[in-house]
């Protein structure tokens, strides 16, 4: 049980007395919150998206997705790349609902060029409909690589290599280098 909600339980149930002279320490937050210092309340940076080219396909909006522990595309998206070398794959891909997807195949070291950089990355083939502002999902693998960092608060995506880096702003979608 929090402090605060046992003192609170202590005088309401008159276990402890309330005397003028006596003084309470609050925690930083409290002060915060009785002092009305609260951080500004920012807008939603949408999801981050960032251009990439996969061989001759150029994927506008590739999501970058913390919560993906693969990178995935569509198998139509891989026969449009004509990627004919593919390993077959015993994977379940358990969705959000509970449910359970099993992929086509897993694709191995595609080059991903982001910008001027070019990262290594293997993808998970999913035999599913294909939405044009999602077509593949870039992530933790691929956001490892590329030693990303994302500052949601600012809705930039930084991704590095060597001692290079470039950014890219979810608020300004037209900013990509």
């Amino acid at each position: 049980m929090p402090l605060y909600a046992k003192f609170l339980k202590e005088l309401m149930t008159k276990k402890r007395s309330w005397r003028n002279d006596e003084s309470v320490v609050l925690t930083e937050e409290y002060s915060a919150i009785i002092q009305h210092k609260l951080p500004q309340k920012l807008k939603d940076p949408r999801s981050f998206q960032i251009p990439c080219i996969i061989g001759e396909i150029t994927v506008e909006k590739a999501l970058c997705d913390l919560g993906a522990s693969i990178n995935l595309m569509s198998l139509a998206m891989m026969k449009r790349m004509k990627i004919e070398e593919a390993k077959p794959t015993r994977m379940a891909l358990q969705l959000v609902d509970q449910s359970f997807k099993f992929p086509y195949e897993v694709v191995e070291d595609l080059l991903v060029k982001v910008g001027y950089f070019i990262f290594l990355a293997d993808f998970v083939v999913l035999d599913m409909e294909e939405e044009a502002k999602a077509s593949i999902i870039l992530g933790r693998p691929f956001l490892a690589t590329a030693r990303a960092i994302i500052n949601v608060q600012k809705g930039e995506l930084t991704i590095r290599l060597h001692d290079e880096k470039m950014v890219f702003n979810v608020f300004k979608a037209m900013s990509y280098p």
